[in-house]
């Protein structure tokens, strides 16, 4: 079983397409299929099947899958600790929202980078949680951070990584701010400031609201958190962030915390990645990296 077979078979289980597999590694699609029916024989299954013009993993190629990509993570490792690799190298794509590009990873980043020089960081904005677990099952990032309430899921690994203390803000001298003891009533009228539909915590908002009978007539959508503050300081109305976007300004008495005594869930950060996905050692020390960031809480 050949090195150059398996990284055959991986790229033609994430494709399905021999053809699109044959250009991505710069083979004759002839090459692509004579490796995989080498395979095949090796092992004695047939790992793909056609039905009509679709190309599918049967059952033995979906169990050697995973088999596949940790032979490849083992062989990246022994190159590099045998010195065939002076240092790793590639590319690391990354989901994440703007509030955690700002607030939470700007440490995290700073030393991954002084371990890892020569690794390339691509960041994608995730406005909606659901569109980064999207792109994450789609292969289109490697890892991906997600603010939600934890849910159970088949493809993807979430690791949560801290408790997220939501805040129902205005600004310090908006009306609200002198009331100790919100009622639903009060906010009736109130102009909310909500991130995109899809964001999660703009969800677990908005559930909170109906369940006390609150319909939000009057309400301005953002694409950025950063903009929804300055509405917020502006008194153009009130928002529900997370406290590592308003807590400095809070501090500073220029945003109020308005006292919202009804239930929301419980909102988490999480890591996110695709069981399948081959955890290379960047990959690998980035996920470390987050891990032991978040429980030092260690983000200035």
């Amino acid at each position: 079983m050949e090195t150059k077979q398996l990284i055959t078979y991986k790229m033609a289980a994430e494709t399905l397409n021999f053809t699109q597999t044959a250009k991505s590694l710069n083979f004759a699609q002839s090459t692509v299929t004579a490796q995989i029916k080498a395979l095949e024989n090796e092992l004695g299954s047939v790992l793909f099947e056609r039905l009509g013009k679709r190309l599918i993993l049967t059952e033995a190629g979906r169990q050697f899958k995973g088999y596949a990509d940790k032979m490849l993570t083992l062989t990246e490792e022994a190159k590099v600790i045998t010195g065939g690799l002076k240092e790793p190298a590639g590319t690391l794509v990354i989901g994440a929202q703007e509030s955690q590009c700002t607030y939470r990873l700007p440490p995290i980043l700073k030393e991954f980078k002084n371990q890892f020089p020569n690794v390339k960081l691509i960041f994608k904005p995730a406005h909606s949680d659901e569109k980064a677990k999207e792109q994450l099952l789609k292969g289109e990032l490697d890892i991906a951070f997600i603010m939600d309430v934890p849910k159970p899921g088949d493809s993807l690994i979430t690791e949560p990584l801290i408790q997220e203390q939501m805040k129902l803000v205005s600004a310090a001298d908006h009306p609200l701010a002198l009331n100790h003891d919100l009622t639903p009533n009060d906010l009736a009228h109130e102009t909310f400031l909500l991130t995109d539909e899809g964001c999660s915590y703009r969800m677990i908002w908005e559930e909170s609201l109906r369940e006390q009978g609150i319909h939000a007539v009057n309400k301005f959508e953002f694409v950025s958190i950063e903009a929804i503050k300055q509405c917020v300081l502006a008194k153009l109305g009130i928002a529900f962030l997370p406290g590592m976007v308003v807590d400095p300004e809070i501090k500073e008495g220029r945003i109020s915390e308005l006292k919202w005594n009804y239930p929301t869930s419980s909102f988490f950060t999480q890591i996110a990645w695709h069981k399948d996905k081959l955890i290379t050692i960047p990959l690998q020390s980035f996920i470390d990296l987050t891990r032991e960031t978040f429980q030092e809480g260690d983000f200035q």
